[in-house]
């Protein structure tokens, strides 16, 4: 029999060691720290002005999104009594809240601030948005014709009292916010408008040629609001967004007896719009009384209502850029760019020749996306292809890829879509395509339970005699003609047979919901991806020790994987020289002595989305794998994602250079 201290002995060794904190950092700080670079864009002088003003917008949309998804997150599990612990920054849920909310303000006095500097700058070379406060004679007659004629009809104002409670705000919409005097000196009341979203929230304004004025629709309402309310008389006013968690779990709702899978989603689309509030955004003056009364409603604390002078949602400004008038238009916008042909394919031949001959590699949206939708035309279309496959993470709203799909079913050929609909915020556009692709013969199918699918594999399979031959197409990035043009993305275009027979066995192991594939080429998460990155990294760490050159390259968007990030400092101990260019996230913190003083981390953000992911492996990059998986748990362990080897020599070294162009790029990155 084991004694006492054997028996403590045995117990230490299985113990995990202790959590080693010292070169990595909380994934939300990070996160902040990226949205933070992609408003240095709107204070750059050499991006074009209106550029800057698109890239303020930019900076609040991800804002929202982490907000709804991020924050409403960890506002639930800070509601647990005992919360789980973030394994990078030892930190709980509350904890992370707490600071998120205290660099909120910094980072919106800072967005407000730019705001303003630009619009000035536009207002003075013509491009005029007007201001409740300082309408001329001329433009208030116009708004008030506008708002009579066209607004008035449409909105319905809202009093709040004991017979109407207060309603139930949408996520992300806009409403008009008012004290009102009531009918007696001691009653006082609350008014809500909603700014209906069926009208176009830009309204133009009459203005000598050459210049373009224009009121939002909100400042519209807020210029006649004394006529709304019938005898109360408005004593404040501000526009007002709510913005609500949106981390719902589809899988985790549970599908009913008897509802389809995308009768379920559209439920949950449903319930996000009401779910609970984790900010509340104010523009304008309301008195403390107003503002509290929201407040408590929507149940929100003191930290959560964040106040500006701006206009909420500035997504109407990627509206206005087509008015900008035509003299205006190269001093404030970029130059318009064209993607370039490929090289190495011939757009008059055969799309499907020139791939079984050559691997073809296309780099978004540096060279066009069209070689990938002719062929898939060209198969819908050729008698000896008997079936197309692919994965659907996001759909273009006009998808000329669907499109071809669908033409090949109505020619008779199989075909088959993996559909996936919890793509988050494009669950409605999905669901309509899936529904169309049904409705036209494809076989639709969904994602396992659980498992997000979010790979972008593509196989056609022809017979030609006797003989099959399949040509596969893998990507980084989504099948969607309208990213392909705004994100930096690689596809691969292959006729290698063992890749062949791996994308095969990935669509039937798909199609019976099994994960656990076995793949000779391809690195397929949940199980096979990140043993393929620790393999890799643990090549390098042996030539180190070996006293051989090493070296491990990574492009990713995120790196929050806590094994990932200890092998890579482990690497880094051992003498392997690590060099990442990580975009958004990063747990890992480069150059801390005797831990990660062999890591280099640079971000690039700049006209284009950078979204490609690369490992790279060896000192001259023998080994080079592309990916639509960032190294982020949820990537490895939670969904279904592929590596693919690039093989080719020629597409080897042309990834080998695209790299190292970027990691000498010193405008627009940071280290």
């Amino acid at each position: 029999m084991p004694s006492k201290i054997e028996k403590k002995q045995a117990a230490a060794k299985l113990r995990k060691p202790p959590r080693d904190f010292s070169y990595t950092q909380n994934r939300e700080l990070s996160w902040l720290r990226f949205d933070n670079r992609v408003l240095d864009e709107a204070f750059d002088e050499s991006v074009p002005l209106f550029e800057r003003l698109k890239f303020v917008s930019i900076f609040e949309s991800n804002l929202d999104e982490f907000l709804m998804v991020r924050v409403g997150g960890l506002s639930d599990l800070a509601e647990l009594k005992k919360q789980p612990v973030d394994n990078k920054s030892n930190m709980t849920a509350s904890e992370q809240v707490d600071a998120v909310m205290a660099e909120m303000p910094g980072l919106l006095t800072r967005w407000e601030s730019i705001f303003k500097s630009i619009e000035g700058k536009l207002d003075t070379l013509g491009v005029h948005r007007a201001r409740v406060d300082s309408l001329t004679p001329e433009e208030r007659t116009f708004v008030t014709r506008y708002f009579q004629a066209y607004v008035s009809p449409v909105i319905s104002p809202l009093v709040i009292d004991p017979r109407h409670p207060f309603p139930n705000l949408r996520n992300g919409a806009l409403y008009l916010a008012c004290g009102l005097d009531g009918v007696t000196d001691e009653e006082s009341l609350l008014g809500l408008i909603e700014i209906p979203a069926s009208m176009n929230r830009v309204v133009e304004i009459p203005s000598p040629t050459g210049t373009y004025s224009y009121i939002l629709l909100e400042d519209v309402i807020l210029a006649c609001l004394d006529s709304c309310f019938g005898s109360y008389k408005p004593l404040d006013r501000a526009l007002i967004r709510v913005t609500r968690n949106a981390d719902i779990d589809p899988d985790g709702e549970g599908v009913e007896e008897e509802e389809d899978y995308r009768q379920h989603m559209k439920r949950i689309l449903k319930k996000r719009l009401r779910l609970q509030p984790v900010v509340l955004a104010v523009s304008g003056s309301l008195e403390k009384a107003t503002l509290k009364t929201i407040r408590k409603a929507l149940e929100l604390s003191r930290r959560s209502v964040f106040t500006c002078d701006i206009p909420l949602n500035l997504g109407y400004v990627f509206g206005i850029e087509g008015k900008i008038p035509e003299h205006l238009r190269n001093e404030l916008l970029f130059t318009p760019f064209k993607p370039q042909p490929n090289p190495t394919i011939d757009m008059t031949r055969s799309i499907r020749e020139q791939v079984l001959q050559h691997d073809k590699l296309l780099f978004y949206p540096y060279e066009a996306m069209n070689p990938f939708l002719d062929l898939v035309h060209e198969a819908a279309y050729d008698p000896e292809c008997i079936s197309l496959r692919i994965t659907l993470y996001r759909v273009a709203k006009q998808s000329r890829l669907c499109e071809s799909l669908i033409d090949a079913a109505e020619n008779g050929k199989e075909v088959t879509v993996l559909m996936e609909l919890r793509a988050r915020f494009d669950e409605q556009n999905n669901i309509e395509w899936a529904e169309r692709l049904e409705e036209a013969g494809c076989t639709v199918i969904y994602g396992s339970e659980g498992f997000k699918c979010h790979s972008k594999i593509c196989q056609l399979t022809y017979r030609e005699g006797m003989a099959l031959t399949r040509l596969t197409l893998l990507g980084t990035g989504n099948f969607n003609e309208k990213t392909a043009k705004l994100y930096s993305d690689f596809m691969l275009m292959t006729a290698h047979p063992g890749i062949g027979e791996d994308a095969n066995l990935f669509f039937r192991n798909l199609s019976l919901g099994n994960l656990r594939g076995d793949y000779r080429f391809l690195g397929v998460a949940p199980v096979g991806l990140k043993p393929l990155i620790m393999r890799g990294l643990d090549r390098e760490i042996q030539r180190a020790l070996a006293g051989e050159p090493a070296r491990v390259f990574f492009k990713l968007n995120s790196l929050t994987d806590r094994e990932v990030i200890d092998k890579i400092a482990e690497a880094s101990c051992a003498g392997v020289r690590v060099d990442m260019i990580i975009r958004g996230i990063s747990c890992l913190k480069p150059g801390v002595p005797g831990k990660t003083e062999n890591v280099h981390v640079r971000s690039i953000v700049g006209r284009f989305l950078e979204h490609a992911r690369v490992y790279a492996f060896g000192v001259d990059s023998d080994m080079i794998y592309l990916s639509s998986a960032d190294m982020m748990t949820r990537n490895t362990e939670h969904r279904v994602e592929i590596a693919f080897p690039v093989l080719d020599p020629t597409c080897r070294a042309l990834v080998h250079e695209y790299m190292g162009m970027q990691s000498l790029e010193d405008r627009k990155s940071v280290v």
